[in-house]
C-alpha cells in the first residue's frame, strides 16, 4: 500500500520515499560533520558549531515572535541568566577559587557542582523561571510597549550581573571561564537536534495552533475558547526556556562567559536572522541561521585583510559589505528566505518538478520557432 499526501500543487511524493531522502540527507550532513571534525579547518568547525547555537536560539525567538505574535526584544537577557547558570553549576569546585580569584566566591555556590547536561538544562530552567515572573505583568502590554518592557528587563539584567550585590556569585565584570566546553562538532548538533525536534512538536500540537490562532486574530481566538493569558505565557517561558539552554550553549562555544557578550545587539541579530529566515518558519531559521555565521564569520573574511593600493580593505570593512547584502535580502525578500513557509521534500520535489516543466517548454518553443 502507498502512503501519499496531496498538497494544493496535487500529488507529490509517497512517505516511502521521503523517508529514503531524508536518510540520504542525514547520512550526508554527518558526513560533513566527520569531515569537518577530522579535517584541518577550524573556521568551518566553529562555523557548524556557532551555526548549531544560533539556530537554537532563532527558532526559540521565532516561536515567539513568528507563531505567537508576541514581539520580545529580551532575548539577549534570558540568554545572559542561561549563560550565568550554567558557567556557575558546571565550574568543577576545585576551580572556583581561581575563577572568582578577583572578588571571591560565595559560600552559597562554593561547594556546589552539576554535571553539563544537568547545568544546561537548569540553565533554561531558570530562565524559564524568570521570563514566567516577568510575563505576568509585561505580557498585558502588546505591540511596541511589549518589545520596550522586554528590552529593558535584559537591560536590567545586565546591569545586575555586574553589580557589587551579586558579584560573588557571577564574578561581576569579570569573565567565568573552566566550566566544559564543546571538544567535538557533535555535541552542539546534538543538543541543537533536540532543542529543535521538541519545538517543532510543540508547534504541530495544539498548543501550537493555539499560539497561531492568537497570532492571526486574538478576538477570534478567544472567541473559539482559548485563554490568552495562559497561552502567551507558555509561548513566553518556553521561548525563554530554549534562549537560556542557547545562552548555555553560547557559553561552551565561546569557552568564556561575561556580561559584554550580551549586549542589545545580540538580540538584534537573532532578530535579523529570525527575519532573513521568514517570521514563522522554523526551517528558514535554520538556514539564515547557518548563512548568517557563513558570511560574517568565514567568507567574507577576507575583506578584513588590507591589501597594497585598496584603502578600503581593512579591518572592519566585512561588515559594512555584510550589512549591504543584509539591506539587499531584507529589500527584496521581505518575506524572508522561506516566508512563513517550511522546506519539506515535497515542496522540493515540486520546484524542481517546475524547473523541469519549464525547461521542457523552451525546448519545444524553440524546435517550433525553428
Amino acid at each position: 500500500m502507498k502512503f501519499t499526501e496531496i498538497t494544493p500543487k496535487g500529488k507529490v511524493l509517497t512517505k516511502p520515499v521521503k523517508a529514503v531522502l531524508s536518510i540520504i540527507a542525514i547520512a550526508l550532513f554527518a558526513l560533513l560533520a566527520v569531515l569537518a571534525q577530522n579535517g584541518s579547518s577550524y573556521i568551518l568547525k566553529a562555523v557548524i558549531q556557532k551555526g548549531a547555537v544560533y539556530a537554537v536560539l532563532a527558532v526559540s525567538m521565532n516561536l515567539l515572535n513568528g507563531f505567537s505574535g508576541l514581539f520580545s526584544l529580551g532575548q539577549a537577557g534570558f540568554m545572559l541568566l542561561g549563560a550565568l547558570t550554567y558557567s556557575i553549576l558546571a565550574i568543577p569546585v576545585e576551580m572556583k577559587e581561581t575563577v572568582y580569584s578577583y572578588v571571591g566566591v560565595s559560600p552559597i555556590i562554593a561547594n556546589v557542582h552539576l554535571p553539563w547536561v544537568l547545568a544546561m538544562i537548569c540553565a533554561g530552567i531558570v530562565a524559564a523561571i524568570f521570563a514566567l515572573i516577568i510575563g505576568l505583568p509585561v505580557l498585558r502590554l502588546k505591540g511596541d510597549y511589549l518589545a520596550i518592557a522586554t528590552l529593558g528587563f535584559a537591560e536590567i539584567v545586565r546591569a545586575l550581573v555586574v553589580s557589587d550585590e551579586l558579584k560573588t556569585v557571577t564574578n561581576g565584570s569579570y569573565p567565568l571561564k573552566s566550566f566544559p566546553i564543546f571538544n567535538n562538532i557533535y555535541v552542539p548538533l546534538i543538543i541543537a537536534a533536540v532543542c529543535l525536534v521538541i519545538i517543532l512538536l510543540l508547534i504541530n500540537s495544539t498548543y501550537g495552533r493555539a499560539f497561531k490562532a492568537i497570532r492571526d486574530d486574538e478576538i477570534a481566538a478567544e472567541a473559539m475558547g482559548i485563554n490568552l493569558a495562559h497561552h502567551k505565557r507558555l509561548a513566553f517561558v518556553i521561548s525563554s526556556f530554549f534562549a537560556g539552554v542557547g545562552g548555555a550553549m553560547l557559553a561552551m562555544f565561546q569557552t568564556t562567559i561575561s556580561s559584554k557578550s550580551f549586549m542589545v545587539t545580540m538580540t538584534y541579530e537573532i532578530l535579523l536572522i529570525v527575519v532573513i529566515g521568514g517570521i514563522g518558519s522554523v526551517t528558514g531559521s535554520i538556514i539564515a541561521s547557518f548563512l548568517y555565521i557563513a558570511c560574517s564569520e568565514w567568507w567574507l573574511r577576507f575583506l578584513d585583510t588590507p591589501i597594497a593600493g585598496v584603502p578600503l580593505l581593512k579591518n572592519g570593512f566585512r561588515m559594512v559589505v555584510f550589512s549591504v547584502v543584509i539591506m539587499i535580502v531584507v529589500l527584496f525578500w521581505r518575506k524572508g528566505i522561506m516566508g512563513d513557509k517550511e522546506l519539506t521534500w515535497d515542496r522540493i520535489y515540486t520546484f524542481f518538478s517546475s524547473i523541469k516543466k519549464k525547461f521542457k517548454k523552451s525546448e519545444k518553443g524553440g524546435v517550433i520557432n525553428e
